[in-house]
């Protein structure tokens, strides 16, 4: 094995039951090399030499690009642990994604990951739920029970076409409804300036659950903050000589110990800085001053509310 691939980005963790690196890769951005797969590869290879060994994936990534590059990349490789997600399918229109949350449409799912990533197993599906934004909201026949989902769910995992379960954009409640499947990871929306899910990180550390958040430096849907535009982060990685976005990382890594990221990027320069965000050490101060800015949001009121 390469030297660099036995260092794990952030140090290690567990993840469905495997120990991986506390950075992994989002394969959202895969999308991108749809005409040029082996771009996608070599990007994938360069994370695997940076010693990242977890990906986070979906079929629906551009109608099954991103799983495609993926299988060319590692193939069945096992050192490498895959994670994919249901709950929606890629359509035609404005929108390019529709929700898919019947128990019959989740197994159809898992199938078609099955097949675009060219395996027999996936390693740990995330069932991603429509209860909460940012994104698509269930209604009429997508309203689904969480247990007739998981139901579902077990039942692939007792077949040995999936590993472990997650959950995506969930709530309290229905996590608490849903640990009997032995659940292993938790994404939600989450980063250092929009921080409405502590109750449900805290809780997922208490049952040692992995929290994987998505858009941990924010993002474009309205009333999402950016976290490279919050001032005090700005300052604190000048001082630092990091980027604002290693910085939020970096935050988040120290927040809590099961915390594994998944930053998405189609640049190899960007790839090698969020790696690198794991080797970043913030000091007493600097975590009070960061820890901060969501009790000052709060209390200004530019905390956008909860999602519904």
């Amino acid at each position: 094995m390469h030297e660099e691939q036995t260092r794990r980005p952030g140090g290690a963790s567990t993840l469905g039951g495997r120990t991986v690196g506390r950075i992994g890769y989002g394969a959202m951005a895969l999308e991108r090399f749809a005409d040029d797969r082996q771009a996608g590869v070599a990007l994938l290879h360069r994370a695997r030499e940076l010693g990242v060994d977890h990906v986070d994936t979906a079929d629906f990534y551009g109608d099954g690009v991103a799983n495609d590059v993926i299988r060319r990349a590692f193939g069945t490789d096992d050192d490498v642990v895959v994670v994919s997600k249901v709950g929606a399918v890629r359509v035609q229109g404005p929108v390019p994604l529709a929700l898919a949350q019947r128990p019959e449409q989740l197994r159809a799912q898992v199938h078609a990951n099955l097949r675009s990533l060219g395996c027999e197993r996936i390693d740990v599906v995330n069932l991603r739920r429509a209860d909460l934004g940012p994104g698509l909201l269930a209604e009429g026949e997508q309203l689904a029970e969480v247990e007739d989902q998981l139901a579902a769910m077990i039942s692939m995992r007792d077949e040995g076409i999936i590993g472990g379960i997650g959950l995506s954009a969930v709530s309290g409640p229905v996590l608490e409804r849903a640990l009997a499947a032995d659940i292993v990871c938790v994404q939600n929306a989450y980063s250092l300036v929009a921080r409405e899910h502590e109750a449900l990180l805290d809780r997922c550390v208490l049952e040692g659950i992995a929290w994987v958040p998505y858009f941990p430096l924010g993002g474009a849907f309205p009333g999402l903050p950016k976290v490279v535009e919050e001032p005090v982060v700005v300052r604190i990685a000048g001082e630092l000589g990091v980027t604002p976005a290693q910085l939020g990382l970096a935050w988040l890594l120290q927040h809590a110990p099961d915390v594994l990221l998944i930053p998405g990027t189609s640049d190899a320069g960007h790839l090698a800085e969020n790696v690198a965000a794991g080797a970043i050490q913030l000091d007493a101060s600097h975590v009070a001053d960061l820890d901060a800015v969501w009790a000052r949001r709060v209390a200004d009121g530019t905390a956008r509310p909860s999602w519904p």
